[in-house]
């Protein structure tokens, strides 16, 4: 990652704590100053001060043993404090609430965010254990059911157009990016998604779209269960029907 360019009016500092913060989302993991620096071409000491200053007012969480760097929430708060989706989160509470307690799971809510999946509210089972996906976590759109189930909610080149800036996309052969597009396509016709997760061994997700392809909102409810437990003691049948009947629920509160 390159200096940022020179435009018409510099702001040092900002520039600099804004590379680090970008970098820092960037990368998805936490890392050191070191690292940090290089990654942004700059020096450990050019960065030193702005690191304090990022922690200090919260943007950044430096951790105890090695002293490494991540994004903190805040971020995430304050690009949300007013949003449409503060509404939908609001009217779609009580419904997950009731989705959690049938079918004893926890269900999250996603929207895409700068084209990757977003997690911005979760309702947790009422059972001592099950999945739980936190708020505020970053997802690949290409490699989760609920990514591909926002994705079927665009025309195809809007999908085209989000996906060419997906990093495990662009890597991908012709054969493998036809299998999502026509994936997403299935989708569509079917109206939910069921599948092995990509991302974590043994888990299932199942997801539907809420909102519409016409509305300001698109979203998606989703459930992650133990694969084991759909072999053993929970019918996945039952828990589409209650995804499906939550979905009816919220777009009628919604409006789509």
């Amino acid at each position: 990652m390159t200096k940022t360019t020179s435009t018409k009016y510099n702001a040092p500092a900002l520039d600099k704590g804004l590379d680090i913060i970008e970098y820092l989302s960037q990368e998805g993991i936490p890392l050191t100053q070191v690292e940090i620096a290089q990654g942004i071409d700059r020096t450990p000491s050019e960065i030193y001060r702005m690191l304090i200053c990022l922690e200090e007012r919260g943007y950044l969480i430096r951790g105890s043993n090695a002293g490494k760097y991540r994004l903190s929430l805040k971020m995430y708060n304050l690009s949300h404090t007013h949003t449409p989706f503060d509404e939908l989160k609001r009217v779609a509470s009580l419904p997950m609430q009731h989705l959690s307690e049938t079918t004893r799971q926890s269900c999250h809510l996603s929207i895409i965010n700068n084209d990757q999946l977003l997690v911005i509210y979760q309702m947790r089972s009422p059972s001592p254990v099950s999945l739980s996906i936190e708020e505020g976590t970053h997802f690949p759109l290409s490699m989760t059911t609920s990514g591909g189930t926002l994705l079927s909610m665009f025309s195809k080149e809007k999908r085209l157009a989000i996906l060419s800036r997906d990093n495990h996309f662009k890597t991908w052969n012709n054969e493998q990016k036809e299998n999502l597009l026509s994936i997403i396509e299935n989708i569509e016709k079917d109206g939910y998604r069921s599948s092995k997760s990509k991302l974590t061994g043994g888990v299932t997700d199942i997801a539907v779209p809420l909102g519409s392809k016409n509305s300001s909102i698109k979203a998606v409810l989703a459930i992650s269960i133990f694969s084991s437990s759909l072999e053993e003691d929970t019918n996945i049948d039952t828990i589409i029907n209650a995804l499906k009947k939550t979905q009816l629920e919220i777009n009628q509160l919604i409006g789509s």
